[in-house]
């Protein structure tokens, strides 16, 4: 029998994801994917959201940290970051909201995703204020 690779684990998790799957079931599972590759961001930009979602700021903070760190660029892995700070008190909010905008503006193809993030976590936690307020943020401040 051949051991589950991470790839593998990491496409088994988003299905999972995608189909519905409570986030607390699929925290341990991307919390091995990051174990397991340290240096790949999409693994810590999922673990971050998931974290989210879940209610676990601090958890979510440092995961979207270690995201951001490794792939700067990327406007998911700042927006998760501005939610965490945000959630735990913490400033220096603007610079990754300002980050995630200039990169939505030159990668234009990203924006679609970015948009089905925000309508996801609305979905998963209604009441989700700092979601709403950094989605705000990002797409109307400069319009």
């Amino acid at each position: 029998m051949t051991e589950t690779t991470v790839e593998e684990l990491f496409n088994q998790g988003l299905e999972r994801y995608k189909a519905g799957e409570d986030v607390a079931t699929l925290l341990p599972l991307f919390q091995q994917v990051c174990d397991r590759t340290p240096k790949v961001a999409s693994s810590w930009i999922c673990l971050s959201w998931l974290y989210l979602i879940d209610r676990k700021p601090s958890l979510a903070f440092k995961a979207a940290k270690t995201a951001v760190k490794l792939s700067p660029e990327d406007p998911q892995a700042r927006i998760n970051l501005a939610i965490a700070m945000l959630e735990t008190s913490q400033t220096g909010v603007r610079e990754h909201i300002e980050a995630a905008q200039n990169w939505l503006m030159l990668v234009k193809d990203l924006k679609p995703e970015i948009v089905e993030n925000f309508e996801d976590g609305k979905r998963r936690r209604p009441d989700w204020a700092q979601l709403e307020r950094v989605r705000k943020w990002v797409f109307e401040e400069n319009s």
